[in-house]
């Protein structure tokens, strides 16, 4: 089949090499290079560093509107255009264009955690479960019905990074197994979206990122797990603004003022919330790196012993 490729990020690139494998990627679409870094130099997307690796023609549009853009897709002739964290909303025009429609690659159990942050959103929401959906992409964000989907649990161990790791690779083998199928002439049933359960994952603000200790201890140790890798929690702990990496819920009844340090040893540094309290465990002061709590401690000894 000839296949048109649109992504950006890091999790796009497993569903490109599995676009590759029995097909005919004719162009691969990402965003423009944006700066990065220290230096703000321009910088090629992932995408685009993994199309260019294997030889593709790359499209770098601003937008997929007005006549020459769609015309330049017209004359690639796609049987399919595939999708993945693309960062453009397509129009119907483009949405026409392939002989069997565009196919998108999203890293939620649709309806629930359409939108931009669907990997976060689930870890903040306590979620037990998510998956990845194949889906028939129609006008709406992320409304289109569901082909083909995988689910896997969420460990009280993962990280938005963790989880954005295996989502990525459970895509790929989704997108792999429906493009087997169509190969092989087979119907992928279309299941339309319940309007029941839909939720939006609204894209991170690193205003998010600070922790509020008026808030339960369970739901802050989520938003911690959520926001590593990026914008990384932080909080103001003991008179000093720290980012946190990784910190656990604990069931303490206190009776003290939410933000007051119960506890500060080795095993970590706790703090009151308005339930329980936040065992921090890995910081990072600013300017600084992330090390592990006993580490930390080692330059502040006002606060070792603390409560103990």
């Amino acid at each position: 089949m000839r296949i048109v490729f649109a992504g950006t990020p890091e999790f796009a690139v497993p569903s490109l090499l599995a676009a590759d494998a029995r097909n005919e990627v004719v162009a691969v679409y990402t965003q423009p290079d944006r700066p990065a870094g220290r230096g703000r130099a321009l910088t090629a997307s992932p995408v685009k560093q993994a199309a260019l690796e294997r030889g593709h023609v790359v499209h770098q549009p601003e937008k997929l509107k007005g006549t020459d853009a769609l015309d330049t897709l017209r004359a690639l002739e796609p049987d399919l255009m595939i999708v993945v964290a693309y960062g453009l909303l397509l129009p119907q025009a483009v949405l026409d264009i392939p002989k069997y429609g565009c196919w998108n690659v999203h890293a939620s159990l649709l309806p629930r955690w359409r939108g931009a942050a669907p990997i976060q959103r689930a870890i903040q929401a306590g979620d037990a479960e998510t998956g990845v959906c194949l889906m028939q992409m129609e006008k709406g964000l992320d409304t289109g019905p569901v082909l083909l989907r995988q689910t896997t649990p969420i460990a009280p161990e993962d990280t938005g990074g963790s989880l954005h790791d295996r989502l990525a690779t459970l895509g790929a083998q989704v997108l792999a197994d429906g493009l087997g199928l169509l190969r092989a002439g087979m119907q992928l049933g279309p299941n339309v979206q319940p309007e029941a359960g839909v939720t939006y994952a609204h894209k991170l603000d690193k205003a998010e990122a600070r922790l509020d200790w008026a808030q339960p201890a369970r739901a802050l140790a989520d938003t911690v797990r959520a926001f590593n890798p990026w914008p990384v929690a932080e909080a103001d702990v003991a008179g000093e603004r720290l980012r946190i990496h990784a910190a656990t819920a604990l069931p303490l009844a206190h009776g003290r003022t939410p933000g007051s340090v119960l506890f500060a040893g080795r095993q970590g540094i706790d703090i009151a919330c308005a339930d329980g309290a936040l065992r921090l465990q890995r910081v990072q002061r600013a300017g600084g790196r992330a090390i592990d709590v006993a580490d930390y401690l080692n330059a502040r000894s006002d606060l070792r012993g603390a409560g103990a």
